[in-house]
This record gives C-alpha cells, sequence and structure tokens, in this order.
C-alpha cells in the first residue's frame, strides 16, 4: 500500500529565512499510508520485532503571526507498526481545537511563544495565548495514544492503530482545566500507572497526579511553588516522583506588566521534590542542588536510603546573546542549541535519611533526548541511549549508548545530512537482558528528500542499521517519541480505554 490519505494547503510563505521552516525542519503539507512490501527496505525488518513506533513534532500549516519558534507549529505523529517482518507507516496531523479552528480560517490565528502579546483570543498553555498544538510529547497509555505540548496543554488521545484523534481525553481532561497537561508523563509499565503534573502562572503553580491502568485519574493534587516556574520533566521511581523548582523561569517584574522574559537566576538553587506516589503536598521533601535547568531525564530510581535521578542539565540554559539582534533567528538559534547550554549526562542523589544532596557528571560529551528499556523506567538500570545533537544548531546527528555500570560508551554518527530522532529502545519479542533488542528511529534525510525509518541493534549500534526503511516522504525533525510494545496494543484501542 502506497497513498495519499490527505493534503493540506499551506499558507507558509517561501523562500523564507526561517532556519526553522527550511532544509531539516520544512514542514509537510501531507499524510501517508504505507506499508511493506510497497515501501523500499535496505536490509531486513527484524522478525522479532512487534510493536508501534511513534514519534511527535511540529509541523505548521499556516503563516505565523510574528516570528515562527520551532515550538510553535501543528503537533504531527509519524508512526510505524511492525509485526511478522513487515511494516506499515502513518503520518497524521494531531486535529486539536485549535487546528480546526485555523483549518476553517485558513491562516494562523494564535501567536507562538516568541510573542504572545500579539494574541487576541483565549488560548492554551501556562502563558495562555498559544495555540494547544499537542506537538511536544507522545506516549501510548490504556490502549490509546497520549500527546500533549510542552507548555501544558489538552491531553489529546489518538488510535493506535489509525492514528485518528478522538480528541481530549473523555474520562479526566476536564479535571485538568484551565492548565492541563504537561508533556513529559511517566507510564510504569509494571503497573501501567501513569504520574503527570501541569504548571502555570496562578497558585499553588503545579499540580500533580495518577492515571491508573484502567485511565482513571484517581490522584490529583496542587504542589505549592514560590512562584510561577517553567518545569520540563518529571522524574517516577517505584514508590516516588521527583518534583522540578528549577531557576529559570520568567522575571517577575516583567511578568507583572504582562511579559514573558525568561531568566536564569544563578543565585537561586535548584530543588527537587520527592514526593510518594499518592502523596500531597504535606508529604513533599525538597532537596536543594546546583542551580541549573534540565529538559529531559534519562531515568530514576531507588538505591536504599536514596533516590536516584540521571538526567541531562544544562548549565548555561541561557546563552550569552550580547551582541545579537533581537529581530531575526540568531537569538532562538543560540537559545536553542544544546552545546550553547552545556547540557550533558548528570547524576543527583537525594538521601532520604540525611536530606543532602550528591550530584556528579556522567559524561563530558554533549548529549540529550535520553531513552532507556521501558521495562526499567523508575527502577535500577544500566543503559541510557542518548541523541549528539549538532553543533550551534537544533539537529541531531547521531546516537550515544552509556553503560552505566561499565561506564563505557559506543557511538554512531550520521552521514552528513541525515538527522535522527529520539531513538526508544525496542525490546525482542523474547528479549531476556536489558539491551536484548532494538534502537528504532526517524531519519531526516536532505539529500534524498525522503525520509527513512532506521533500526538499530542496541548490543551494538557501532555497526550502523541493520535495516532502513525508505519512506515515501520528507520527515522533519522532531521532538520526543515512544516505543509501544504489542502488549500495549493486543486487541482494539477503544476496548482497553473502555476495559
Amino acid at each position: 500500500m502506497l497513498e495519499v490519505f490527505n493534503k493540506e494547503q499551506s499558507t507558509i510563505v517561501y523562500p523564507t529565512d526561517n532556519p526553522y521552516l527550511n532544509g531539516g525542519w520544512r514542514p509537510l503539507d501531507t499524510e501517508w499510508t504505507a506499508s511493506t512490501p510497497d515501501l523500499k527496505v535496505i536490509g531486513e525488518i527484524p522478525k522479532d520485532l512487534a510493536g508501534l513506533y511513534i514519534r511527535n513534532g511540529h509541523n505548521p500549516i499556516h503563516e505565523s503571526i510574528g516570528r515562527y519558534h520551532p515550538y510553535d507549529g501543528d503537533g504531527m505523529l509519524h508512526a510505524i507498526r511492525f509485526r511478522d517482518g513487515q511494516a506499515t507507516y502513518r503520518n497524521r496531523w494531531i486535529r486539536t481545537t485549535g487546528f480546526f479552528a485555523e483549518k476553517a480560517a485558513g491562516k494562523s490565528l494564535w501567536p507562538g511563544i516568541i510573542e504572545p502579546r500579539r494574541g487576541t483570543r483565549r488560548g492554551w498553555g501556562s502563558i495562555g495565548a498559544m495555540k494547544d498544538n499537542a506537538g511536544t510529547d507522545v506516549i501510548v497509555h490504556a490502549g490509546r495514544v497520549l500527546a500533549a505540548m510542552s507548555q501544558c496543554s489538552e491531553p489529546y488521545r489518538l488510535d493506535p492503530d489509525t492514528l485518528e484523534t478522538l480528541g481530549p481525553d473523555e474520562s479526566w481532561a476536564r479535571r485538568l482545566m484551565p492548565q492541563g497537561i504537561c508533556s513529559h508523563f511517566k507510564v510504569d509499565e509494571h503497573t501501567n500507572e501513569m504520574t503527570i503534573f501541569n504548571f502555570g502562572e496562578q497558585a499553588p503553580y503545579m499540580h500533580y497526579g495518577v492515571v491508573d491502568a484502567r485511565n482513571q485519574l484517581v490522584h490529583f493534587e496542587p504542589i505549592e511553588l514560590p512562584g510561577p516556574r517553567w518545569p520540563h520533566d518529571l522524574g517516577m521511581t517505584e514508590h516516588y516522583s521527583i518534583l522540578h523548582d528549577l531557576p529559570l523561569f520568567f522575571d517577575p517584574e516583567a511578568l507583572k506588566k504582562g511579559g514573558h522574559r525568561l531568566k536564569f537566576h544563578r543565585d537561586v538553587p535548584s530543588r527537587f521534590g520527592i514526593i510518594p506516589r499518592f502523596g500531597t503536598n504535606r508529604d513533599v521533601r525538597w532537596f536543594e542542588a546546583q542551580p541549573c535547568y534540565l529538559l529531559h531525564l534519562s531515568n530514576s530510581y531507588e538505591d536504599g536510603d536514596e533516590i536516584v535521578m540521571d538526567g541531562c542539565i544544562q548549565y548555561q540554559p541561557i546563552p550569552d546573546l550580547s551582541g545579537l539582534p533581537h529581530d531575526g533567528y540568531a537569538r532562538i538559534i543560540k537559545m536553542t542549541s544544546l552545546h550553547d547550554k552545556q547540557t550533558r549526562m548528570h547524576r543527583w542523589r537525594f538521601n532520604l535519611k540525611t536530606g543532602q544532596t550528591h550530584e556528579e557528571d556522567l559524561d563530558e560529551q554533549v548529549t540529550e533526548f535520553p531513552m532507556i528499556n521501558g521495562l526499567y523506567n523508575g527502577r535500577p538500570y544500566r543503559y541510557s541511549y542518548n541523541a549528539i545533537p549538532q553543533k550551534g544548531f537544533w539537529l541531531l546527528d547521531g546516537l550515544k549508548k552509556f553503560d552505566l555500570q561499565t561506564g563505557r560508551t559506543q557511538t554512531y554518527m550520521m552521514e552528513p545530512g541525515c538527522h535522527v530522532s529520539e531513538a526508544p529502545f525496542a525490546p525482542r519479542i523474547v528479549a531476556k537482558e536489558e539491551d536484548d533488542g532494538y534502537l528504532i528511529s526517524f531519519i531526516t534525510n536532505v539529500n534524498t528528500g525522503k525520509g527513512e525509518c532506521a533500526i538499530f541493534d542496541a548490543r551494538d549500534i557501532t555497526v550502523g542499521p541493520v535495516c532502513r526503511i525508505i519512506l515515501p516522504d520528507h520527515i522533519p525533525t522532531g521532538a520526543h517519541a515512544y516505543w509501544a510494545p504489542e502488549s500495549m496494543l493486543s486487541g482494539s484501542s477503544t476496548s482497553q480505554a473502555q476495559a
């Protein structure tokens, strides 16, 4: 099968000097459905691979109001389903309320993250002015896909087989309003519970919750913070969650006047709140650490009296912007450059007995977008699979495997013009060890103009992909990805969600 499902009329004006609308970021205007044998396969699709690889990302349709930022575009999912050595690919926009409104208007109706003051109507997100694009994170929980954006949005559910947008979650979306849900919800594959959080500009500034295996919001608590914050991730262990209160947040004086200017407060320590999975605000134990910012965690787990949290620290979350003009895109490029942010793998240890924090770098190389074997999420683990960003620009040029037990690493770099996506781990059907499986990544290939799906042997990524599936169209670089094994997908998604 190789067919066009839908084509949208883009109003983006070309040529444009916006680097996030060209090259590896060039958006699509077409939704496809394609499957083997009509998809070209270089190598052989492993027969012991069964499940769904799905990736979210921003794919704008309309010319933006003001300068376009890569967080602004309409959410689009790319997914490929593996079974019996065969593969089926789909890409679909997440049809949010904002998507439908702008489709009807034939133009953008909301500004983006850079210029929220241009907004003239009710918006979504913690700022309250953006379109709900649901374009950042994606997982599978309770038999359905869940997608949301990092600035908080409604929790959009989609069918994992067809990628049809089913709308905000019928069971609990309304209980989270007005902030909704932040990206980086965590699924415990042993209990199928999902931990969630949101944040906003009104007290208490954060909420934390748990959705159970039957998709019921069984726990939702206000969390008191000193003021409006800008967290991005949430830690999860077998019995605890880890809340983030970091010193990168809007300048308080500017915020009083309606301005949203992020500032790194170097004299304010980072705080991490350890809360029992079903704890309340009064149960949170706050631990202080060096000032930093933190986008993405690799994993967290319990080790005796300590909670261990591994992730990609940013020592310089706001790089030096002096000399750069306020208009144009040089400042955005600098602000999104992970090299300029001095990002690297880091470990925090929070001692529940002494109340002390110990932290250390685990590596000196700039890496981000860490992924692990999902069965080890929240448990002691050995391997983290990170992406290697391009220096000076937001594209991912390679993969790095960390063996946190021995300290050894493996690296694979793509050829020039090819860029990886976040690469989740997919276990073999009969896997017996933590790294017995594959890494799967969508490849943005600006040389050929055709996207690819690359499959790596997770035990040795240095040999490169064991299989490359050539897709029918370009794939823009994206945000977060997820691997859902067949056990999460068995039966219809609707029947699982309603069970």
